[in-house]
């Protein structure tokens, strides 16, 4: 399980073939701390370590992850949030979160919003009924509150600390098109849990 709090901000080492891909990103974690096996959130993607070094580690990735998140279009130099699992007695600082990412959604815009950025995104259909204002939302494995819902798209606002500290504040307003940025998306475990009980329920 992990948190969405971001605390190390890589990028994409190389990528090999290899039946899967191996990713070997670059880090700032002390790699001794990290054994083989263990778990990192990799921009909310949960990868397992197989091979470590100094300020670098690797993973490997299937084709189901690669087609269910944005993975697949990961290249040499692609920035990558990184969050150790938590341990017990860790603070919960965002909320629990996965790993599993859900889908992919799209940004729509980026608007100033004094020091802050309001960001607009388009969630996939079957996604967005798990979406609710002021519920819990992980954009590339950062915690985030939703502001607002208008049908597919959802708005939340980004500070600059985080935007500083993770991928997202790597765009910037008007440097994008709408649709081209795209981020993977885990719902609420919550809302994921309460939406499967009520369609059981239904349908019993």
């Amino acid at each position: 399980m992990f948190t969405g709090i971001i605390t190390d901000l890589g990028s994409v080492q190389s990528i090999v073939n290899n039946g899967d891909k191996r990713f070997v990103f670059n880090t700032t974690f002390d790699m001794n701390t990290v054994d083989i096996g263990a778990s990192i959130a990799c921009s909310g993607v949960c990868l397992t370590v197989v091979e470590k070094g100094s300020g670098w580690f690797s993973a490997d990735v299937s084709a189901e992850t690669l087609s269910k998140t944005t993975l697949g279009i990961w290249t040499k130099g692609t920035p990558v949030n990184f969050e150790r699992a938590l341990r017990m007695g860790d603070e919960l600082g965002g909320h629990l979160v996965s790993g599993h990412v859900d889908g992919v959604a799209s940004v729509v815009s980026i608007v100033p919003e004094g020091d802050s950025k309001r960001f607009t995104f388009e969630a996939p259909s079957e996604l967005a009924k798990f979406i609710a204002p002021k519920g819990s939302i992980v954009l590339d494995g950062v915690s985030l509150t939703v502001n607002e819902v208008n049908g597919n798209q959802f708005g939340v606002n980004i500070i600059p600390h985080t935007a500083e500290m993770t991928t997202l504040g790597q765009w910037q307003v008007g440097s994008f098109k709408a649709g081209d940025c795209q981020v993977n998306l885990e719902i609420d475990l919550l809302a994921r849990y309460v939406g499967q009980l009520l369609e059981r329920q239904n349908n019993g």
